[in-house]
């Protein structure tokens, strides 16, 4: 098998036994990239220089021994990830040619961990989008139909990992970011706890609801990601002091004498009956395993959508009021006095879906209106975390579809902006409510487009996800499918 196919824990074997170098797995990465890169359009920014470079410092370490668990692993990073010295974007003109002088967090933890950056992936525009169209510099295709999106925003993450041009990626998860593409594009995306991995260095767009988590081939990788991401976090206020276990420990526990919720509020109208189907499919295998599944009910869960496009877009108006041309990112040259060269810049630096968002928070707050729309969307937001807690005195874990269609074709939605924020209607509650939640590919669809399983779990529950993803990608066994790419 070629090692641009192996997964972390596969690739981590190979190199640790020498069978491999960190070099030639990094080489064979960026020859893929090479090769089909321009089809997917997975990255932005790729480093090829850094990453032999750092190839070549992982194999030195490799033969030192006592490796870090990352040495020699490939791995791509959302463009709103600062990366010192390597420009970070955010898929937005504004920040074209920014360079950070610093570290994220967690590409501090990936370094340290002996990890090989490669690149910086595609991503919506701020990572507002649910469709990685809304992005200036690259928009990334669907590794299993070209035709189709790969999901938002972390849309390139996910099909990098897909097209097998990294190991593994980061992404960020804000209404669904990480679950949506990775249920599109057929690979397993972790949305962790909110507070479980810091988000110190990332460029924010809803700071309430923003969390990085991991993409990857399988769950087992998965869990060795958030092993080496999870921890407290001084410099980051929203950072908990939780104890991080060893997230693989428990993977082959299985899944009897668990509870798994049914919410009938995801399988209602609108759920695309192929995705109900596989659903479906994965709900019997999860019984047959000794679950016992029970119907639940999440009654707030049809405002979720209308409570996360009041908080989102607020949280993003004021965010984003520091990208003004004056310190950082592009600046309009012909502007003759300072509010000509604020809007002059902001116009040309934004695109046409973060200037709506901006538009819609800025008003949402603004004086007058602050009590009839951003305080009752956060009452809202108690009502659903209380759904929550109820559901969960009941079940150890829900289960539901990700999305209630598979991937659409590109352009399909650009122009009907409420069709698009309808399809997180089944991942957004999990960002309101701050829990974990996964997607693991569940079948494909009559087109051959995957189809994902989400499950979530309580808070710091982490644990409890994974080992039963486990479970079903054992039963499953779609986790050696791969795209038909040449």
């Amino acid at each position: 098998m070629e090692s641009y196919r192996l997964t972390i824990h596969e690739l981590a074997r190979r190199l640790a036994r020498r069978e491999l170098s960190a070099v030639e797995a990094t080489q064979a990465v960026l020859a893929r990239i090479e090769s089909i890169g321009a089809g997917i359009n997975a990255y932005i920014t790729v480093d090829a220089e850094g990453a032999l470079a750092a190839a070549a410092a992982a194999d030195q370490r490799l033969a030192a021994g006592g490796a870090p668990p990352l040495c020699g692993v490939p791995i791509a990073v959302k463009d709103l990830l600062c990366t010192k010295g390597l420009r970070t974007t955010c898929g937005s003109r504004i920040l074209e040619n920014f360079v950070p002088p610093y570290d994220a967090t967690v590409v501090e933890k990936l370094r340290a961990a002996g990890a090989v950056i490669v690149g910086k992936s595609t991503m919506d525009e701020f990572a507002m989008g649910s469709a990685n169209e809304n992005c200036p510099l690259a928009v990334p295709r669907n590794p299993w139909n070209r035709d189709y999106i790969c999901g938002g925003s972390s849309g390139g993450s996910a099909a990098a990992v897909a097209a097998d041009l990294c190991a593994a990626s980061l992404g960020t998860d804000t209404g669904g970011s990480i679950r949506q593409p990775a249920s599109h594009c057929g690979v397993v995306g972790v949305k962790p706890t909110y507070g479980r991995i810091s988000r110190y260095g990332l460029l924010a767009f809803a700071s309430s609801l923003d969390q990085v988590g991991p993409l990857t081939k399988d769950v087992r990788d998965a869990a060795l990601l958030l092993n080496v991401l999870s921890g407290h976090d001084r410099r980051d206020s929203t950072s908990v002091d939780q104890p991080v276990p060893d997230f693989t420990a428990t993977l082959d526990h299985g899944v009897r004498g668990l509870k798994v919720g049914l919410p009938r509020e995801y399988f209602g109208f609108g759920l695309d009956p192929e995705v109900k189907a596989a659903v479906d499919n994965a709900v019997r295998l999860l019984t047959g395993a000794g679950a016992e599944v029970r119907e639940i009910s999440l009654p707030h869960t049809e405002y979720g959508v209308a409570a996360y496009y009041l908080i989102a877009p607020a949280e993003a108006s004021s965010n984003l009021a520091r990208y003004d041309g004056v310190r950082f990112g592009h600046r309009d040259p012909a502007a003759r006095e300072l509010g000509e060269m604020y809007c002059r810049s902001r116009s040309q630096g934004f695109g046409p879906e973060v200037k709506r968002r901006i538009i819609i928070g800025t008003y949402a707050l603004s004086s007058g209106y602050y009590e009839a729309y951003y305080r009752k969307a956060s009452q809202v937001r108690a009502l659903i975390i209380e759904d929550y807690r109820r559901a969960f005195a009941q079940c150890d874990l829900i289960v539901s579809p990700v999305t209630p269609t598979p991937a659409w074709p590109l352009g399909a939605k650009s122009d009907d902006p409420l069709s698009m924020y309808l399809s997180d209607i089944l991942t957004i509650p999990t960002n309101l409510a701050g829990l974990p939640g996964i997607s693991l590919p569940c079948g494909f669809s009559g087109r051959g487009l995957p189809i994902g399983l989400q499950l979530q779990a309580g808070h710091f529950q982490e644990e409890l996800l994974l080992r039963a993803a486990a479970q079903l990608e054992s039963e499953l066994a779609l986790s050696e499918r791969r795209p038909p790419l040449a």
